[in-house]
């Protein structure tokens, strides 16, 4: 016969499961530090390949949070090319940038993988890669909050920038050349082996759709 302290035993072992049930299956948020190793991650990218970002040190990686339906990532991307010229010039140094699509299934800036590549060849933007990260895990391991949401790691593997792609939090194309060009710099100081002037900025953008 079950007392009720034998209820109450059984209801808070039950609890206790579930708890343990759910931390198990939500991605857990984090926050990378500046100046130390950068959190590493295994993703699916566009072209059905699986990129590892501990694969890629000795290089410098440049983490691109994106949603082509966001205003803010067409003032870099449609409305002015911005995003694509700052891929190229990196690119061509040997940076490794990765673009990264958070968005959940069923919302906005979701895309599969051939749309993803299709869009880029559209506007004309050359990523090293873009990961589908459609549960939002890489995300949450960076803390991603924006589309665009940036971030540079050095070939040692240390997060040396987090933030904004620049200072003018608008939807505007006539204040980029206006604005301090935070990863811009960022890369230059890496390439230069000097401190990045501005490490920590705060990011604007569309918020990052992920799910639930």
């Amino acid at each position: 016969m079950l007392t009720i302290q034998g209820a109450k035993s059984l209801l808070g072992k039950v609890v206790a499961t579930s708890a343990l049930i759910t931390l198990a299956v939500v991605p857990a948020w984090a926050n990378p530090i500046i100046d130390k190793p950068a959190p590493v991650f295994s993703g699916a990218a566009a072209d059905g390949s699986t990129i590892n970002l501990a694969d890629l040190k000795g290089k410098t990686v440049v983490l691109e949070w994106t949603n082509n339906e966001c205003p803010y990532v067409k003032k870099h991307y449609d409305l002015s090319g911005n995003i694509p010229a700052l891929q190229k010039s990196a690119t061509a140094d040997g940076v490794v940038w990765l673009q990264i699509i958070s968005s959940a299934p069923g919302k906005q800036g979701h895309v599969d993988g051939a749309t993803a590549l299709s869009l880029n060849t559209q506007r004309g933007a050359v990523p090293s890669h873009v990961i589908l990260d459609s549960d939002g895990s890489i995300g949450k391991l960076y803390n991603a909050q924006t589309t665009p949401h940036m971030f540079v790691i050095n070939a040692e593997g240390t997060l040396v920038y987090k933030g904004g792609i620049d200072s003018i939090k608008t939807t505007k194309a006539e204040d980029i050349p206006k604005a301090i060009p935070y990863v811009k710099d960022a890369l230059e100081a890496v390439k230069a082996g000097t401190k990045v002037t501005n490490p920590s900025t705060a990011p604007y953008g569309c918020s990052i759709k992920y799910a639930g």
